[in-house]
């Protein structure tokens, strides 16, 4: 299934309102991708990138010899600097620093094997009192986890479908009752699936009763810069955090903020006490890391290290990053005019508030099945999209189709005068 849906501009016989235009006919449209899409509806590569990457192929001093097992290290010091900030006091204590790793999920499976094998010492770790608590993941997160043999990995309130926010009062309600010690993981910005974060106010209420239930953090973060367009903002959470005297760790991706989708870039934070621990973790880290890939990739590490010491690239790159989330707060600004402009029922503010590559747009279950039965859009029954996916020649087609899943859904049940 291609990135670019095949369209056909036909008359309608879904609907006599005359405010619904003649709608597309589509052979199919999938709203389902990880990668951030263009407006061509193709894979988006950063020009940066390019850039860089022809320096890199045409410099004669680039070597193919294997990395040591912890990763390039000027590209985990510039990743943990990008995430921290150069003057977090994690830095400046000489008790942070990171792991390279095959992509976000590398650096959640050595995250997970660390705390399995290492933290909270005393065959407590799998028992309930020091399990993992999840809330909305993606399957591949959660597997990731499985694979570790961790066996309590639970759920906690996260997303309100009735009223289309953030479950913020019953996040924190069950926060406060899981047992000291238990590891929460969480995004940093840009939750996946639904694109609804807390406030800064309301990482600190987090924050506090984490501390307070001795609760550890494991951040998740796999978008910097593309929720604001500004890397530091996206990080403010996991800042604040770290400035507070969490002990913690971050799987930190570099797919989405930097499109190397195939290249496996990731990184994985180490925050700790003081400075021997560091040192102790980290060491235990790379030999989990030599059981698993035992040496990592070189050349997207290489590209995100000259990127981010070069002043002047991390301007473009920053550039590009602005451009993106402009581009996907549009695309939600453009769906909820579309919808209002339908009188679709209910409200659908949400859509803006939302931020980053993913989207709840609220559907119910029976209209995702209407969407994808009888108009071929494919999105999850959770309703959740790529609002990347979206771009001016089909956003129409896609409102047109949410109104008539909203408003028609009895029509899975009765012939079809649909004709695709």
């Amino acid at each position: 299934m291609g990135s670019t849906p095949i369209i056909r501009r036909t008359p309608s016989l879904m609907t006599q309102s005359s405010q619904v235009s003649p709608i597309f006919e589509i052979f199919s449209l999938n709203l389902l991708f990880s990668e951030y899409l263009g407006e061509d509806g193709e894979c988006f590569v950063h020009p940066v990138i390019r850039k860089v990457a022809l320096q890199v192929v045409n410099d004669p001093t680039m070597t193919t010899s294997y990395l040591p097992p912890l990763g390039l290290s000027e590209f985990t010091r510039s990743a943990t600097e990008l995430a921290l900030g150069k003057g977090s006091p994690a830095i400046v204590q000489n008790r942070t620093g990171g792991v390279q790793t095959l992509g976000g999920i590398g650096a959640i499976r050595v995250g997970a094997e660390l705390l399995k094998h290492w933290y909270n010492e005393g065959d407590r770790f799998t028992d309930y009192c020091a399990g993992f608590v999840l809330f909305i993941f993606p399957d591949a997160v959660v597997s990731t986890l499985q694979e570790t043999k961790i066996k309590d990995i639970h759920s906690y309130p996260y997303w309100d479908p009735e009223r289309r926010c953030l479950a913020f009062e019953e996040m924190l309600q069950f926060l406060e009752s899981v047992p000291e010690q238990s590891i929460i993981v969480l995004y940093t910005s840009a939750h996946c699936p639904t694109g609804a974060d807390p406030t800064l106010d309301q990482w600190k209420q987090i924050a506090d009763v984490m501390m307070r239930h001795r609760l550890f953090p494991f951040f998740l973060l796999p978008s910097q810069g593309l929720c604001s367009g500004d890397p530091n903002e996206d990080a403010a959470s996991l800042r604040y955090f770290v400035s507070v005297g969490f002990e913690l760790i971050c799987a930190q991706s570099f797919s989405q903020n930097f499109g190397l989708y195939n290249e496996r870039v990731g990184n994985l934070i180490l925050v700790l006490k003081d400075s021997p621990t560091f040192l102790s973790v980290q060491s235990q880290a790379e030999k989990v890391v030599q059981t698993l890939w035992f040496r990592p990739p070189c050349w997207g590490a290489r590209l995100v290290t000259i990127i981010l010491n070069n002043p002047a690239l991390v301007v473009e790159w920053k550039e590009g990053l602005r451009a993106i989330a402009e581009r996907t707060m549009l695309m939600r600004e453009m769906l909820k005019e579309k919808l209002r402009m339908l009188s679709i029922p209910g409200s659908w503010d949400h859509l803006s508030q939302q931020s980053g590559l993913y989207c709840c747009t609220g559907l119910r279950d029976d209209e995702v099945e209407f969407l994808v039965r009888r108009q071929h859009v494919y999105l999850p029954s959770s309703g959740n999209i790529n609002i990347s996916t979206l771009n001016h020649q089909i956003v129409d087609y896609v409102a047109e189709t949410m109104y008539l899943a909203v408003t028609k859904e009895d029509l899975l049940h009765k012939p079809s005068t649909i004709h695709l």
